[in-house]
């Protein structure tokens, strides 16, 4: 039987993930409920298709190809008819997903794959209810899917060694590179790391040291940059161990350490100043094409792609 995978939920996430199975010969089967959302997903996947044309990552002749191998459908069982591999992009609410996975037990074989694209609720809450536990995983992917490399995979004790295995392959088969979690934390790793950095300056700002614009270019243009090739651990090792070990210890102390979000974001939020989505976050939205700032992000993350000299597996 060819292999196929079944992904639940068109929204950004879902669609993203779809398109990079697509792209590394996978066959996918994308359901929502809501029509609406599946063709949305659709118009989606064509635009960023296109922009892996213009920058060489696929040929023209390719991209229909691609399209081709993502079958749309809002009837769940025809979607896992003939799918091996299943996961799961609907809304973070813990309910849902228990009811679906519920749904998805009763129709499925025992050796189907259900992996989770959460990025915030634990798999051994995930697992509460399942009859099959040791067949789920988590595999969270980034936003924007198709360009960030990254999946951080996320097992729990009970997790099958098959299970685990085959989510790596299928991840690096697709181009991806997957960090699997040694065990659970809240937050994984990579939202754990940015949290941090949140944090820090949010408090700066607050403190008046620097205003966004300035503390976006100081990462963009210093730490970001440099992590783009080498991360933090290697940072401090190229630094030397023991410059660091000195500005840990001088800076530690200042540094903030806030048990929850700051009061300006608390604000911003209760007056529905939610960023990109309603025109209005920190930054003001409301006289820019946000269709285009999207446009000119994944343009940057194509050619950081291209810099990295991270090849898309297509096997067309």
């Amino acid at each position: 039987m060819t292999f196929s995978v079944a992904v639940i939920g068109a929204g950004v996430m879902g669609h993203g993930i779809a398109q990079s199975m697509a792209l590394s010969g996978t066959n996918v089967n994308l359901y929502d409920l809501n029509r609406e959302a599946l063709i949305k997903a659709r118009s989606a996947i064509e635009k960023n298709l296109n922009l892996f044309v213009k920058y060489k990552l696929i040929e023209p002749s390719q991209r229909e190809m691609v399209l081709k191998r993502v079958h749309f459908s809002n009837h769940l069982e025809n979607c896992l008819v003939n799918s091996n591999y299943i996961i799961e992009a609907i809304p973070e609410i813990v309910d849902l997903k228990w009811g679906l996975y519920s749904t998805l037990e009763k129709i499925c074989s025992e050796d189907t794959i259900i992996a989770s694209n959460t990025s915030t609720i634990p798999l051994t809450t995930l697992t509460q209810h399942s009859l099959v536990p040791e067949r789920f995983i988590i595999a969270h992917f980034l936003n924007p899917a198709p360009l960030v490399p990254l999946v951080e995979v996320v097992k729990q004790d009970i997790t099958s060694k098959a299970t685990i295995q085959k989510t790596l392959t299928l991840l690096e088969k697709i181009g991806k590179s997957p960090v699997l979690l040694k065990k659970e934390v809240p937050g994984f790793i990579a939202n754990r790391l940015q949290a941090a950095v949140l944090r820090e300056a949010f408090s700066l700002m607050n403190e008046g040291v620097a205003d966004a614009a300035d503390l976006d270019s100081v990462m963009k243009n210093g730490p970001g940059f440099r992590w783009a090739f080498i991360g933090p651990i290697e940072t401090a090792d190229f630094g030397g161990l023991d410059t660091w070990k000195r500005v840990l210890d001088n800076l530690s102390g200042d540094l903030n350490n806030s048990a929850k979000a700051p009061e300006m974001l608390n604000e911003l939020v209760k007056h529905n100043h939610l960023g990109v989505k309603t025109g209005n976050g920190i930054y003001n939205y409301e006289d820019v094409s946000i269709e285009k700032r999207v446009l000119e992000r994944d343009e940057s993350f194509l050619n950081l792609l291209k810099l990295k000299e991270k090849k898309i597996s297509t096997h067309l």
